[in-house]
């Protein structure tokens, strides 16, 4: 198997990582409560999604 002839150089390796880093979650704001949250889900405050009310939550 062929093997690097060089080691890469710590730059090198650098370039290559520089998009490895996770991107932050894309929040919405809930039309129904006006909280953040992720897109495409039951909203954690209220409980709606797509304007019906989709689980039961519990009143503080």
């Amino acid at each position: 198997m062929p093997n690097p002839k060089r080691r890469h150089s710590k730059t090198r390796t650098a370039k290559r990582r520089t998009h490895d880093a996770l991107k932050p979650a894309g929040l919405s704001e809930c039309p129904q409560c006006h909280e953040a949250k992720l897109p495409h889900r039951v909203c954690a405050n209220c409980g709606y999604y797509r304007g019906r009310q989709a689980r039961a939550v519990d009143e503080e």
